[in-house]
């Protein structure tokens, strides 16, 4: 930035300084880096230029707290220039000199109250009042008359006038042309600058990067031409660092075979977000050249990460956020390839339910099958249906963040391991949050109901696992529609028909018909 402002001509004289600041440890930094093994710290090492003249040029020039804008004076040094020393001692000596002038003027004309003063009308003048003007010299020229005084100059006066006042517009000439010329110097050397600006940057990222290594226990990855991502005791690194207790580290194995795709399920608040990102911190670390956060890490080189995350909206164009998930999801479907990695983390919560459900199975069963598309993709969901998936392709995988309750309390364990989760504790969630206690028991009472039914949504699709309704009643077909028949189905097994009467019995069965769905 401060080269750009330099070529454009705006640079301001602390610009320069602040350029030198840096350019100042360029020797320093390759004293460091003389001896340096690697052959990316020697490639830097020859980009970093030392500009001794430039170093020095500014050095002499510029002082040490100059102006914001150079045309408000003082941006030159004492010193870099004869005339301007001159001119400033001219300047700098004008109380004095008016000082001496005005004594002797008034032991010259015997006027004890005589005084020289300025303005910016008329410059500098010798005011006399009104009682001693009988006593004013004869080479005094009147200026000015007021009501009690009368102003005067004198041929000495005049020259001594025109020589400050010139001195300051001198001053000011000259410093803005010193430092134009400076400026313009400083320029000639754009390329080895930007160079130099360039190495400064890369040895900044890489201190960093070994600074974190160093004091986080990071370790170094194997990097490598196949397609497995094997993670040891993994880690997030912002998570970590900000959480009190100890992180829990998971191991993470994917490929494009095996375990391509990868159903994560698990407890609100679990850290089903947390393990997905990690990964790819972990990935994205290893390629940018970083030791990474875990026990060991074996990692290929992706071309891309394609994440769908969060929920957002774009109103102003138009966009729900369910539109603007779907077309986060669009754009992944149609670009990603199997040198990808792919987050999703929940597909289809902005709409109905069932609608929901089959888009994130499709999705899940395109990433897998596709061959132009089936990249590596860890898919959190809420949706356990998908975990059938894992039975019927060979790619998937079933992978849990475990929980479990104590004492009717959610216990977060945040261990990735294989397997579905039961369940997603999202009213123990809701608790924590701090919904009204009737909203929380009435969505238990709620949930028990559901419970007692299974959804086989996909039901037309395997034969294994029909949905069965509490009792071992089976039924050929079940959806969120029928548990309300259900409610409707329960009350008719508890009728005791032996107690209604044909008018009882047919005023029930008009209620209940008016009831099912």
């Amino acid at each position: 930035r401060l080269i750009g402002r330099l070529n454009l001509g705006t640079a301001s004289p602390r610009d320069l300084l602040a350029l030198n600041r840096s350019i100042r440890q360029s020797p320093r930094i390759n004293e460091v880096l003389t001896d340096a093994a690697s052959l990316l710290l020697q490639v830097l090492s020859e980009n970093v230029f030392e500009l001794p003249d430039i170093r020095d040029l500014i050095e002499r020039a510029i002082s040490d707290e100059p102006p914001v804008n150079a045309n408000d004076g003082g941006v030159i040094r004492d010193g870099f220039n004869a005339e301007l020393d001159e001119l400033r001692s001219i300047s700098t000596s004008a109380k004095q000199t008016i000082a001496l002038f005005e004594e002797q003027e008034r032991t010259r004309s015997g006027i004890s109250n005589l005084k020289v003063r300025f303005n910016n009308v008329f410059g500098y003048y010798i005011e006399v009042s009104k009682g001693n003007i009988s006593r004013v010299p004869d080479d005094y020229e009147r200026r000015q008359t007021l009501a009690n005084a009368e102003r005067y100059t004198t041929p000495q006066l005049k020259e001594w006038e025109e020589k400050v006042l010139g001195a300051e517009e001198k001053i000011l000439r000259i410093e803005t042309e010193l430092f134009q010329q400076v400026r313009s110097r400083v320029c000639e050397e754009t390329r080895k600058l930007q160079s130099t600006a360039r190495a400064f940057a890369t040895l900044d990222a890489l201190c960093a990067l070994a600074e974190a290594a160093a004091r986080l226990n990071y370790v170094s990855p194997v990097l490598h031409d196949g397609d497995e991502i094997e993670i040891k005791s993994g880690r997030h690194p912002i998570v970590e660092a900000f959480i009190k207790e100890s992180f829990v580290p998971n191991d993470t194995l994917m490929n494009n075979s095996t375990d391509r795709l990868l159903i994560i399920t698990g407890a609100n608040m679990g850290g089903k977000s947390t393990t997905l990102r990690q990964i790819a911190l972990i990935q994205i670390l290893a390629q940018i050249g970083s030791f990474v956060p875990a026990a060991s890490a074996k990692l290929p080189i992706l071309d891309r990460i394609w994440t769908r995350v969060g929920a957002s909206d774009d109103l102003a164009s138009g966009r729900s956020t369910f539109m603007v998930e779907m077309t986060e999801t669009a754009a992944i479907l149609h670009n990603a390839t199997p040198r990808s990695l792919i987050l999703l983390d929940e597909i289809g919560r902005g709409t109905s339910t069932f609608d929901g459900l089959s888009i994130a199975w499709a999705v899940a069963e395109y990433l897998h099958n596709s061959a132009e598309h089936s990249a590596k993709t860890l898919f959190a969901t809420h949706y356990h249906e998908l975990t059938e998936l894992a039975e019927n392709l060979p790619g998937a995988k079933n992978y849990q963040i475990t929980a479990g309750e104590k004492d009717g309390e959610v216990v977060f364990f945040h261990k990735l391991q294989p397997g579905k989760a039961s369940k997603s504790y999202g009213i123990a969630v809701a608790r924590l949050a701090g919904l009204p206690q009737s909203v929380i028991e009435r969505a238990k009472d709620v949930l028990a109901k559901l419970e007692q039914y299974e959804l086989a949504v996909f039901a037309d699709e395997t034969k294994a696992g029909l949905a069965k309704a509490a009792g071992g009643h089976a039924v050929s077909q079940f959806s969120l529609f029928a548990v309300s028949n259900e409610h409707v189905i329960d009350e008719l097994r508890e009728i005791d028909l032996d107690q209604l009467d044909p008018k009882e019995a047919k005023k029930l069965l008009a209620k209940l018909k008016g009831r099912i769905i």
